[in-house]
Parts: C-alpha cells; sequence; structure tokens
C-alpha cells in the first residue's frame, strides 16, 4: 500500500471548487488543490444520462489523512452524492512526498 494518494472530486461552480480546496488545505488535510476546468464531464445519475461542465478538483494527501478527507468533502460538498475517489501515488519525488507529509501533519 501506498503512503500518499490523490484525491479527485468536481463541483458545478470554480468558487465552489476554490472553497472546498481552501478548507482543506486550511484544516491539514491536504498539502494542496490543483482545480481544473471547466472540464466536460458526461455521465450517468439517477438512472439518466447527462452532460455538462463541472470544476475537477484534485487534492494530495496521506493515506493516514484520507478518511478525514473524504468526509469533510462529503460534508462540505454542494452536491448530495458527489464523487469522492482517490488513486495512490506509487512514485515521486523525495522532497515533494515529504512535504505532502509535513503538511498534512496534525502537530
Amino acid at each position: 500500500m501506498t503512503d500518499y494518494v490523490q484525491v479527485a472530486t468536481a463541483t458545478p461552480a470554480r468558487e465552489q471548487a476554490v472553497d472546498l480546496a481552501k478548507g482543506a488545505v486550511k484544516g491539514r488535510l491536504a498539502a494542496g488543490s490543483q482545480i481544473i476546468g471547466p472540464v466536460g464531464s458526461v455521465f450517468w445519475h439517477l438512472g439518466e444520462f447527462g452532460e455538462g461542465e463541472e470544476w475537477r478538483l484534485l487534492l494530495t494527501t496521506t493515506t493516514d489523512r484520507y478518511p478525514e478527507l473524504e468526509k469533510y468533502l462529503l460534508e462540505h460538498h454542494p452536491w448530495d452524492n458527489p464523487q469522492v475517489i482517490a488513486v495512490p501515488i506509487t512514485q515521486g519525488a523525495p522532497r515533494c512526498l515529504q512535504w505532502i507529509e509535513n503538511s498534512v501533519c496534525e502537530s
């Protein structure tokens, strides 16, 4: 298992993505965040096919802090059932990985 993950979600508006990112980083749940968009989205939702534009939010954290970050995102997200997924970071520059570790420590 990896010690670091990149977490992804999306919001309907840029300001909502920025707010989620600020809260996560200030709360030391994530070391940093990138907001990308708008991006096109094609999906199934509530049994119906849809498409639209979203703002993609990527956050980096440790596997130890992921459960708290997930909880924060689900509690503060504008959607009732947002996609929140984490993918392992299998490699990274040692100084970058140390930055992630130091940034999310609870001290």
